[in-house]
């Protein structure tokens, strides 16, 4: 272990974070939502706001880095909240949009994992497995959540604790930023499963359906239909494993109806980064991130659709949301194409 005095104070994507506040303090409502320590350095958890101010304007939360291990997905995050300041000075159609929605920007939910170059935050939790719920059927062993200790992996915390300050904040910011809407979606940029690209939604804790599936298969399709090769499984996280402790799952199930929250994890497959170098299983970091430059530039042009597709949708809303009897034909087509024979 290094000496602290050995240590970096900051760390590459913190600083790129500052920066991007700094230079968007003339638009971005900007708020520090909790504080985190880790070895006597300390670090804030930031939001940046950006748009309408009714509270009734549908709105999109950007969220990176739950696992500090990933850094491409603050590094996506990040660079989308760049573009967007730069298309503001030119870009009027742009500014009429946020004119009528609100996009709110988390982009390193966990600093100090972040800067430890550890998956869990400081006390070695793991953010998406603290929630308290836990899974109706069996989960993956260890993966899936555990209570054993910090020593291993994918920690949940103690059962009965109160869960960790940063899963808190994030809770704080959909609940007064997004669930209090009529129509909200979150984005969760993470990295390190599979071979490709995935785009997840609840549940992770059961196979019973969400009660919004309508509403998330008509923005699938409509992104298909506007990105017919966009590359990406996108289907509901229970289709791949089970785990304990979802805050999104958690997030979604709390949220008040009749309002509609759509949240979704971009999932970004690093299998296929080691596979065209190998070489980068020999790296914490390389495990869950492009390491070569031009590959890391590559994965941030690819993305940026997803993220603008996401605003014009919600700008849009009033011309998509399914209801009456077109919702339950959307209802029978996510059952048909999701959950198999299954009928209504």
């Amino acid at each position: 272990m290094q000496p602290l005095s050995f240590l970096p104070d900051s760390f590459a994507e913190y600083e790129d974070l500052k920066a991007v506040l700094e230079q968007g303090s003339a638009n971005f409502e900007i708020r520090s939502v909790c504080e985190t320590t880790v070895r006597g350095r300390s670090f804030s958890v930031f939001t940046a706001s950006i748009g309408s101010t009714d509270p009734r304007a549908p709105a999109i939360g950007f969220f990176g880095g739950i696992h500090g291990l990933e850094r491409i997905g603050s590094q996506l995050v990040l660079d989308y909240m760049r573009a967007l300041l730069a298309r503001l000075e030119w870009d009027e159609l742009l500014v009429r949009q946020l004119q009528s929605i609100r996009l709110i920007f988390m982009p390193i939910v966990n600093p100090g994992g972040m800067w430890a170059a550890t998956r869990a935050n400081p006390n070695g939790v793991d953010l998406m497995r603290n929630a308290p719920q836990n899974a109706d059927e069996r989960v993956p062993p260890l993966a899936g959540g555990q209570r054993l200790g910090a020593w291993l992996p994918w920690y949940r915390g103690k059962e009965g604790e109160p869960m960790e300050e940063e899963a808190l904040a994030l809770l704080r910011v959909v609940e007064t930023e997004l669930a209090t809407r009529p129509l909200s979606i979150a984005l969760d940029c993470h990295s390190g499963y599979g071979w490709s690209d995935s785009i997840w939604f609840p549940y992770a804790r059961t196979r019973e359906r969400m009660p919004h599936l309508p509403e998330m298969y008509a923005l699938k399709t409509m992104f298909e239909r506007a990105h017919p090769h966009h590359g990406y499984a996108f289907e509901p996280q229970s289709h791949q494993y089970l785990l304990h402790g979802d805050l999104w799952d958690f997030a979604y199930d709390r949220t008040p109806a009749p309002n509609v929250f759509l949240p979704m994890t971009l999932e970004l497959g690093s299998w296929l980064w080691i596979k065209k170098n190998p070489r980068q299983l020999f790296s914490r970091q390389g495990m869950f991130n492009p390491v070569m430059a031009h590959r890391t530039a590559r994965v941030l042009r690819r993305h940026a659709n997803l993220l603008d597709f996401l605003a014009r949708a919600a700008f849009s809303s009033q011309r998509w949301l399914p209801q009456g009897q077109r919702r339950e034909q959307m209802l029978q087509s996510a059952i048909d194409q999701w959950y198999g024979t299954e009928r209504v």
